[in-house]
């Protein structure tokens, strides 16, 4: 305060001089006779600096030390009500671990049945004779020939070409006797399919332009036939054709498990003169170099066979299209039982919320003594979101935590189910615990926040 006679000038913010003053107030004989604003006052941001000795520059550690504070209530919180905490987990727990399984399960079993695709032959392509499946004509098309399928083998997409006829034929050993499936293919039909070789070798070339009689079995004729004898250089009568066996290979498989039928391989050639009489083949399988696109592939070969047979007497069946269909499929799958799964983060969620609200409630004099003391709206609903995020992923990392546990006792079991857990949908998982922290603990916090500090601490 500065005397001037019986003029009393009060200067706020505890400045010394009367020009900082904000307002000037003059007083005569205790009446206020004039009050004013100072022109010349600088503003009130830079008396606040002045007066304070708190730059801007500093604001950050003052909002860092109220994080650090609220986030030490929040553990203390936490901490206090265990069991109550652990039961809020349980929802984000239980509804984090079915995702990621669920995602992993999918994912196994995409890639399960893909690798049985490619059991059959990657980057395939069949020929069929007719219009299409099913077209009762394409018995009368005897127009695909052997030799279409070494005019396919010729081009520069091919990778390796066979042509195919079967026949269900009564295969013989000795006293034993049981139907098998013979197939006459070529010589390159074991990479086209991509056929494993167990023990002895595959037929070449001169088998196939001489009409051997050596044939190729795999593991259910051995077991049928051979169970405790080398099935290499023994002869079996297919129909009336003995053949000498020369390989055993690897099961078949067709995509949805293991053939249970006896499968035997024969040339081509011996099939059609010494079983069928036929010049014609049922079928070719191309495997399309990898380097060349499938549309492409499929164009150039309708357009060589329409060259050769002058006219499209034939269709394609595309082993990609089956590919893209089972993934397309798969991934449908794993989303709609993703998205079930997904219906337990959501009940997680609201037990998140109910608990927190209940937690308000019980500790509303806590609350009030808080806000009494000088803490503000911000600080209280800042602990109680502090909270809600901690749970969720605490919750999240204990329900990764047992899907890995889970998955690991998949793998180990249960040898026939695959589980892929991918980096993206444990990010996800995270990210989804955090997004319900904060979505579902705001309501609890927004309420702890407007309590009224008199009404806190009058509750009992």
């Amino acid at each position: 305060l500065h005397a001037e006679g019986h003029t009393i000038i009060i200067v706020t913010h505890d400045m010394s001089v009367a020009e900082h003053a904000q307002r000037i107030i003059e007083i005569r004989d205790g009446e206020i006779i004039a009050d004013r604003a100072n022109p010349d006052a600088p503003s009130y941001r830079a008396q606040r600096e002045a007066s304070t000795g708190v730059a801007h520059g500093n604001s950050w550690r003052a909002a860092r030390d109220r994080f650090t504070e609220a986030f030490r209530m929040a553990l203390l919180a936490m901490n206090a009500h265990r069991l109550r905490t652990f039961l809020t987990m349980l929802g984000i727990i239980i509804g984090i671990a079915s995702v990621v399984s669920v995602v992993a399960l999918g994912n196994g079993s995409q890639q399960q049945i893909l690798q049985n695709i490619s059991a059959l032959g990657t980057n395939t392509i069949d020929v069929y004779p007719g219009r299409g499946f099913g077209d009762m004509r394409s018995a009368r098309v005897q127009t695909l020939k052997a030799s279409d399928a070494d005019a396919l083998s010729r081009q520069s997409y091919v990778d390796s070409a066979t042509p195919s006829v079967s026949s269900s034929v009564t295969a013989r050993y000795r006293n034993q006797s049981s139907t098998a499936q013979v197939s006459g293919v070529g010589e390159q039909f074991f990479r086209v399919k991509g056929v494993t070789l167990l023990s002895g070798s595959f037929f070449d070339a001169d088998a196939v332009k001489g009409l051997g009689q050596v044939a190729v079995i795999d593991e259910n004729t051995q077991t049928q036939f051979f169970p405790d004898v080398d099935p290499i250089g023994q002869v079996i009568l297919l129909g009336n054709v003995p053949a000498r066996v020369v390989g055993v290979a690897k099961r078949q498989s067709f995509g949805f498990g293991g053939s249970t039928s006896l499968s035997v391989w024969v040339p081509y050639t011996t099939v059609m003169s010494r079983m069928l009489g036929q010049s014609h083949v049922s079928s070719i399988t191309v495997r399309v170099d990898d380097s060349t696109p499938m549309d492409a592939a499929q164009e150039a070969i309708t357009r060589l066979l329409t060259l050769r047979h002058g006219t499209e007497d034939f269709f394609l069946s595309n082993s990609a299209e089956i590919r893209d269909t089972i993934e397309q499929t798969t991934r449908t799958m794993t989303l709609l039982i993703g998205a079930i799964a997904a219906i337990a983060l959501l009940v997680g969620g609201i037990g998140v919320m109910n608990i927190m609200l209940v937690s308000v409630t019980e500790r509303t004099r806590e609350i009030g003594v808080r806000m009494a003391v000088g803490a503000r709206q911000s600080d209280i609903r800042q602990q109680f979101l502090i909270e809600a995020v901690l749970v969720c992923l605490l919750g999240g990392v204990l329900g990764i935590g047992l899907a890995l546990l889970l998955g690991s006792m998949i793998g180990r079991f249960a040898s026939d189910f695959q589980v892929l857990f991918s980096t993206a949908s444990i990010v996800a998982a995270f990210a989804c615990s955090t997004l319900i922290g904060v979505a579902f603990g705001f309501l609890p916090a927004r309420n702890a926040a407007q309590l009224d500090p008199v009404e806190a601490l009058a509750r009992e």
